[in-house]
């Protein structure tokens, strides 16, 4: 199939051209207008489907209710608002209760339902936090990093997890960081390291930075913390929620600045994301929504209401170039979960995972495998 005449984002900017999807695949990107038969797409934006590597859930679902017909709401939610990958954030909760959700999580992946967002991985945040900074994590299951019960918990998702979380401080963190990163991604996150803890950390093998700015402590010039020690790191990407609430529009600009070209956005959304205002449940604590803010009872965020799609077009409204944000948005979470060779960007031989859009990036349309999915 033959799709001319649009707007079509590759690598960091758009071209004026056309794509071919044969099966499900992209074939061939062309920078030109053949005269042959095809869909007249006049003009529209292509983006690349969006790649959420941390959702907690949304439609009244939580991936670590390990629930198959909740994960397949959550799928359907994803798809329907061009997010069409995903790798569902778990809680810190019993061992038990994860290793349920990860099962829950390997038979999803297998049977890839059609007009559902795919899921490519799972994202372990926690138990291995601080409880200085454990946030909107149940502190009743904090855990001291263990490798042994991790590499339990990976077995049991057949490496299906493809970043796992844990604070720089907490006794073994290093090792455990050796360790765990020739398996999968290792984040640091909810943690209260200096900047000389997060280091060690990072150097050990942690390449990646849960929720910038979110549980862990503010830079200061004396104190960087683990946000100057990531920031001068090449090869760490920082995670960023933009959902209006977790970081000032100022601080969405300085992130974007300290962390060039590696910045990746999520959504943090909790099971009430796509729901009413009202009191849900999140890591087995009350968690209440009200006027698009999530908290827990004594007002500590408690993840976001807010689908990555949304967030990415925040991003924009505060000052992100459109391009970054859609790299941010597409090909960096891609890679974060060793998808890139598959998802997040426009390329022959990629899955035909594609959005049409106006120049504001309004969705029209939604494509998965080449297969138009509305919205």
């Amino acid at each position: 199939m033959l799709y001319k005449n649009a707007h079509i984002f590759v690598d960091d900017g758009f071209i004026h051209g056309s794509f071919r999807v044969e099966g499900s695949r992209f074939a061939q990107i062309l920078p030109s207008v053949p005269q042959e038969d095809g869909l007249d797409l006049n003009g529209a934006y292509v983006i690349p489907g969006l790649v959420d590597i941390h959702s907690h859930g949304n439609s009244g679902a939580d991936f670590s209710d390990g629930e198959y017909a909740g994960l397949s709401r959550m799928a359907a939610y994803f798809a329907r608002h061009g997010v069409t990958s995903f790798a569902p954030a778990s809680m810190t909760l019993p061992y038990d209760v994860l290793q349920a959700a990860f099962r829950t999580a390997v038979a999803f992946h297998k049977a890839s339902p059609t007009g559902s967002a795919r899921l490519m991985g799972v994202n372990m945040e926690g138990p291995f936090f601080s409880e200085k900074k454990k946030g909107g994590q149940n502190g009743r299951y904090l855990r001291l990093p263990d490798f042994p019960a991790f590499e339990k918990l990976y077995q049991a998702a057949e490496g299906l997890v493809r970043i796992v979380d844990l604070a720089a401080e907490l006794p073994g963190a290093v090792e455990f960081a050796a360790r765990a990163s020739t398996l999968c991604t290792v984040s640091i996150a909810h943690t209260d390291a200096t900047y000389e803890e997060a280091r060690a950390v990072f150097e050990a093998g942690a390449t990646h930075l849960t929720h910038l700015f979110n549980a862990m402590p503010p830079i200061h010039h004396r104190h960087p913390g683990p946000i100057g020690a990531a920031s001068e790191r090449a090869d760490v990407i920082a995670e960023l929620i933009c959902d209006g609430h977790h970081s000032h529009a100022s601080a969405v600009r300085m992130a974007f600045k300290l962390f060039p070209g590696r910045i990746c956005l999520i959504s943090d959304s909790a099971r009430c994301c796509g729901m009413p205002d009202g009191q849900y449940s999140l890591g087995g604590q009350d968690v209440f929504l009200r006027d698009g803010l999530v908290t827990l009872s004594n007002g500590t965020l408690a993840g976001s209401a807010a689908n990555l799609y949304d967030c990415m077009l925040n991003a924009i409204a505060f000052g992100i170039p459109k391009e970054q944000a859609i790299l941010s948005a597409t090909r960096i979470p891609a890679k974060e979960i060793g998808a890139d060779r598959e998802i997040g960007s426009i390329e022959a031989g990629k899955r035909a995972d594609f959005i049409l859009c106006d120049e504001a990036l309004t969705r029209k349309a939604v494509y998965m495998d080449g297969t138009p999915l509305g919205l």
